[in-house]
Order: structure tokens, then sequence, then C-alpha cells
């Protein structure tokens, strides 16, 4: 609990923090009331008046909370040390931020008095000047570890100063973010006290945080950090800021705050201005009250006393904000979040990018070839998977934590998808959570040797809100029976609970056995996963359930692996499977596997015949390749049936040909409504039927779309004709969105 909990002052009505400090001053030394000689001959160096001017700060102060501010910010936006060494004042770093710790705190306690009202300061932490995230090497040059103690170190005088928060603002990267997040904490362990935080992104005017990261995934790994509120500040006026807050108020699991800019500066005979009026602000921030849910209002660069004054009449009276919605499980990228529960599932993780089973992996590994694996990083999204399995493992190399921790950073700055760290090391896991800028799955944990390497991956698992995949292997070994692998799984999410782990952040893995051997112990085993996967999922409430698909047809033919792989995991869909390890592009929809292969393969899945492996191998090798059975070359009565089947299968390739013989008999319009719309409705029917998964349904979209794009060239065009407007309207994140 704080010692004067702002958190419960949310919870009364709406918090008014101040508005600028940095511009403030500057228009005073532009007016001449500052000189050099103030600054200590460091112009620029704001954090400095502290000690040389302190009336002037708390100047500053006072005029905020005459208008009735209720929050100061201390005057420490560039209070760390890389931030005072530029000015070579890094030696006074704690005098500097326990002074202007004192001095906020003073004012506060002054107006506290006069009124009666409570006042808050808050210890204001910016950016470093360094982007963690970033490939740059020298703006990416100091890690995590360094960044927590840079904010540790300032943020302990502040506190010992009076701090009653901290508010982590402007972060245009989330590893510096969440290292402010954590150096806040360490400074409170370290002086005994503990108070609320506050953590704001600032985002450019396309609606995104600088690396690329959307707001949405920002909120993620801001909750999973525990802090308290989350918002945007800086960089724009509110004009700008609409659309994120909308976001975020439907989406993100805290209370918000917004203190925007008073618009975007213009430069104006050299001198940069700010255009937003006070009315003009306030009205924007009463409406962000009354429509997105925020908790604290206040202003940054450009916004003065005169604009607080006006936002605080606005609002005046206003009750507390709504309750931010349920907190939904969710993984995220640097760039982009990704829902854990799919709907329709399974969440795919896509396991090409692993040196453990993919030949090519482990060659571009070898080579140091980066460029190379995104490239597979990238096949894998296209193919269709929402998350990355990533094993860098190498028996020819002994430098596993520095290749994981090289890969993680390339693949979270230009890969959209999650990733999920798969490794047998808690030290390389450790290394590579450190360096995710968002919230991952780790592979592995399990009772093989008893409680040793969860007592090393549950506290990670705490610190950085990431997920796990939990096998059911324990002392005894690897879990055959259904009850077995319910056994196991149960000691786990026991464990988990009791350490503080969501039963969300637990994807049990009742492990996956090749039905290749013929092995009598075997035979069964595939049933015993499916009812497994039941078991878990009606046992442990809220856990998920994963499974590494096609280790059931490891030993078998090329042909015949995703034939198996594809019935397998049809099954296991129906008793419950959320997750699935898989290569997507390997996975074939249901009614496109030929009847006769897919009886023989549930023959084999279902152990309905002691001799299903035999038959199902003689089939095939009888056959062919599978994918020849699959895409064996069709013969259609005419062209429409030739392109509907086209669109409906996902098939480019001679598709443009397909059109032409289509335009012979018919218009551009009439392919369109007469087959392109009719294929996409059956694709759309199959989905609604659980035959496709989304993959499947983006890729028949993606052929549409081509066929269109092409038929465009024609259809008449006038432009003086109207039919009037259409309005089309969707679920954000929804699956339509995209």
């Amino acid at each position: 609990m704080a010692d004067k909990n702002l958190i419960d002052a949310i919870a009364r009505g709406i918090v008014v923090f101040d508005g600028a400090m940095g511009t403030t001053l500057q228009r005073m030394q532009l007016a001449g009331d500052l000189t050099v000689k103030d600054f200590d001959g460091r112009q620029g160096c704001n954090e400095i008046l502290s000690l040389t001017r302190p009336d002037v700060v708390a100047g500053v102060h006072r005029s905020y909370l005459e208008v009735g501010c209720d929050v100061v910010e201390t005057n420490t936006f560039g209070g760390s040390r890389p931030k005072l060494d530029e000015f070579d004042v890094g030696a006074r770093l704690v005098e500097v931020n326990e002074q202007a710790a004192r001095i906020a705190r003073q004012e506060a306690d002054r107006a506290q008095r006069d009124d009666g009202r409570p006042r808050y300061v808050a210890g204001s932490l910016g950016p470093s000047g360094f982007l963690p995230s970033s490939s740059d090497p020298d703006l990416g040059r100091v890690g995590p570890a360094e960044l927590v103690e840079i904010f540790r170190e300032q943020a302990v005088p502040l506190l010992r100063g009076g701090v009653d928060c901290f508010i982590a603002e402007t972060a245009q990267d989330l590893l510096e973010l969440r290292s402010q997040i954590f150096g806040a904490r360490k400074a409170m362990e370290e002086v005994g006290r503990r108070v609320p935080v506050i953590a704001q992104i600032t985002l450019d005017p396309s609606g995104r945080m600088l690396l690329g990261t959307e707001p949405l995934s920002a909120a993620v790994l801001i909750s999973a950090c525990g802090a308290d509120v989350m918002g945007l500040n800086c960089s724009t006026g509110p004009r700008e800021m609409v659309d994120p807050l909308r976001a975020l108020a439907e989406h993100a699991p805290l209370p918000l705050s917004c203190q925007p800019n008073a618009g975007i500066p213009e430069n104006r005979e050299g001198v940069a201005v700010y255009p937003l009026q006070p009315g003009e602000l306030a009205e924007y921030l009463a409406r962000f009250v009354r429509d997105f849910r925020l908790s604290v209002v206040g202003g940054c660069c450009g916004t003065t006393p005169v604009h607080l004054k006006e936002v605080v009449e606005a609002i005046r009276g206003t009750g507390a904000a709504h309750k931010p919605p349920r907190r939904v499980p969710m993984l995220s990228s640097g760039l982009k979040p990704a829902a854990l529960h799919q709907e329709p599932r399974p969440l795919i993780i896509g396991e090409r990018v692993n040196s453990q089973g993919s030949k090519k992996m482990k060659e571009l590994l070898l080579a140091n070839d980066i460029t190379g694996i995104l490239g597979v990083a990238r096949e894998q999204v296209e193919g269709g998977a929402h998350a990355l399995d990533v094993c860098v493992a190498l028996t020819e190399r002994a430098d596993e934590q520095e290749t994981m921790t090289r890969v993680v950073r390339v693949l979270s700055g230009q890969i959209e998808a999650p990733l999920c760290i798969d490794s047998t090391e808690p030290e390389v896991i450790a290394a590579a959570l450190e360096w995710l800028p968002g919230i991952g799955i780790v592979n592995s944990v399990h009772l093989e040797r008893g409680w040793e390497k969860i007592d090393k991956i549950f506290p990670l698992l705490k610190q950085y809100g990431a997920c796990t995949v939990a096998m059911a292997i324990d002392e005894k070994g690897m879990a055959l029976t259904r009850d077995r692998k319910l056994e196991v799984a149960r000691r786990i999410y026991e464990r988990a609970l009791k350490d503080g782990l969501q039963p969300w952040q637990l994807l049990f893995d009742v492990l996956t056995f090749t039905l290749a051997t013929g092995d009598e112990q075997y035979k069964n085993s595939a049933v015993e996963t499916i009812e497994g996967i039941g078991l878990v999922k009606e046992k442990l409430p809220g856990a998920l359930t994963v499974l590494g698909v096609s280790n059931v047809s490891f030993g078998l033919s090329r042909q015949t692996r995703p034939i198996l792989n594809s019935v397998f995991l049809t099954h296991c869909l129906k008793a419950g499977l959320d997750a699935a390890i898989i290569n997507p592009r390997d996975v074939l929809p249901w009614n496109e596997i030929p009847a006769d292969a897919r009886a023989l393969a549930e023959d084999l899945v279902l152990a309905r015949r002691d001799d299903a492996l035999t038959r199902l191998i003689a089939h095939f090798e009888a056959k062919g390749p599978a994918k020849a059975a699959v895409e064996e070359e069709q013969h259609f009565d005419t062209p429409e049936a030739r392109l509907h089947h086209m669109i409906v299968d996902r098939q480019q390739k001679g598709l443009i040909e397909a059109i032409d013989e289509c335009l012979k008999t018919r218009s551009a319009v009439g392919v369109i409504n007469d087959v392109l719309l009719g294929a996409m409705k059956e694709v759309g029917d199959r989905f609604g039927a659980g035959e496709l998964i989304l993959p499947f349904v983006l890729q028949s979209a993606e052929v549409m779309k081509k066929a269109v794009a092409y038929l465009e060239q024609f259809m008449e065009k006038n432009d003086s004709y109207s039919r009037g407007s259409v309005v089309l309207a969707t679920v954000f994140g929804d699956v339509h969105d995209i």
C-alpha cells in the first residue's frame, strides 16, 4: 500500500495531473526570466534548476496546484544517470532527484494545508536516451539489466524525497519501459516503501510507438509487469490519440491516463509553438473521460496552468471512471498482441524456427544467416502461425545463450508473431525473456528431476508474465496413460497456483508419441493423449493444453505425415486442445483429405485395427505422395467450376487464365457475383462448420483479392453515378478486422 494512496483517489474520481514543466522553463528562458547562469552553464539541463533555482521549480509546481491540479510531477524527466552525464552532472544524481522530490513535496503539502484537498507528488522517470529493442549499435548498446539499475538508482532518491507514485513517461521502447517499472520496484524494496506505478507510452501520428509497437501490445506487457495505471502522453495532441484510446478503453485491463501535448508543435519564425487552446484541450479530455473511461488526465509539452485550469473546470464533479475490462490471456510481440485463446482453436505455434527439428534452420544458424532465419519466420507467419517456437541449440556450438539473445532481438523487431522460447537451459530462457519486448511462452518445464527446473523457471514466469509449456514428465518418466498424464499435470498446476501464477500461464503438453514404430506399448498412445487432453481441461480449471502434433508421425514417409498429423490434430481439437506446435503449411483441411486416406489414418490414431499401420504405409506406397493424392489434377466441366475450385482450395497458379476463360461468356461483374462470391460463401460455410481453420480462410481471401484486382480493369467506371454510402462495421481486434 502507498503511504498516500493515489489508487484510492482514482477509485473516488478523476485525478488531474499538472501540465508541462520543460516547455514552461523554456518559455521563461526565452522571456529572460532564466539565464545561462541559472543553468550553471548547462543550458537544456532543466534538472539542475532544482539545485540552482529551487524557487523557480517550486513556482511552476505552485502555479498548477493553484488552478486545482491534484498531482505535480518532479522536475526529473531527464534525471537518470545517462541524461545527467550529458551535462557532466551525473555525480550529483542523488542530490538532483531527492531535491526535486522535496521541492514538489513541500508545494503539494502546502496546497493541501490551504484547502484540505489531498495532493500528490509523482516521481518522473523519463527515457534514458537508449533504445534497447533497436538494432542500432549505439542506441541499442545498453541492455535491459543495465537500464533496471539506471532507473533503480534514480528512483531511490525520489522515494526518499517523498514521492507518492512513479510515472514512467514518454516511453518509446517496451524494453526500456519494463526496465523503468522493474527499477522502480527494486527501489521500493531497497527503501521499504511501496507506491503505485503509472506507465505511459508515446505514439507517433500513425498510432504506433517509435519502433512500430501497437498500443494494445504495450498494454499486454504493462499489465503483465504489474503497473497500476497505463496511458498515453506527449508526441501528439489529443486529436491523434482518439483511436488508440478507444482501443485501450475496450481492451486494456488497467485504469487509463492521458496527458497530451497542446497539439503538434509548429515552427513559427524559429520558435516551437503549440497551437491547441486551453478550451480545446479541456473539451477533448472531458470527452475522453466520458467515452474512454480515463481515470487520470493532465498535460504534457506546451500545456500551461491556463490549460489545466480549463481541464479542472471541465471535469469537475465527474465520478470515478468505469472499471477496466477483465484481463484476457494474451501474448504479444514487440509489434502486436495475440490472443492466447484463439477462436476457432488452435493457437498455431510454428515449429520451423527450431534447430532441433529443421535442417534448414540448423544450417542457417551455423552460417550466422540472420536474414535467412527471418525468412523462415516470415514463411511460418504467412502460412498461418500465431506464434513461433524458437530453438537455437546446436551440438556444434556452445553459444546458445548469445545466439538466442541475438535471434530474439531480431525477430522481435521484425516479426509480428509472439515467440515461444525453446531451450533446456534455464539461463538461456532467462536471457531470452530479458530481451523479449513482449509476453511469450517458455518451452518447457517438467518434473523429470523433481522441482529443480520449475524452481528456476516459475520465478521468471512471474517476473515477465510469460506462459510455459508444462510437459507430463516426472521422476518416473514420460506419462503414457491418461491418468498418469493428469497426475503429473495436477502436481505442476497446484505448485503454479501456490507460486502466484495464473492457470492460463500453463499450457500442458500431455505428450505425443510416434505411431510409426508399431510398438505394442504405444499402440493406444494417441487415444491416451486425446483423452488426457480432455481430463486436463476438465480437472484443472483455466489451464490450457498444447501438443507437438507432428511427433505422432515421426518416422513415417513425407507423403504420409501431413495426412496423419491432420487427422490426429482434428481429434485433439475435438477433445479441447488449445494450441498446436506444428508447421502450419503441413496441415490439411479435413474435407481435403481423401476419404480412403482419412479412414486409414483414423484407424491408426484411434487404434481401431491391429494392422492399421501396415495398411496406411501400404496405401501411400501404392498411391504415391500424399500431396499428389490431395492435389491431383482435377477436371471441371466449366471454367466457372474451375475458378470456384481455385478460390475454395487457395490455388493462385493459373488463376488469371481461369478468369480469362470465364470472361469469354460473362462480364467482370458477372464473374464476381456469379462465381467468386459463391466460392467465398462456401469457404465461410466450411469455416463455420469447423472444416477449415483460419489460415486457410485468409489464404482463400488472398486468392479472391487477386482475382478482383485483375477484374477491376474490365469494369466500367462512372464517377458521376452513386448508389449511396455503404457502412461496414466490425469489432476491433476480431478476425474480420483483418
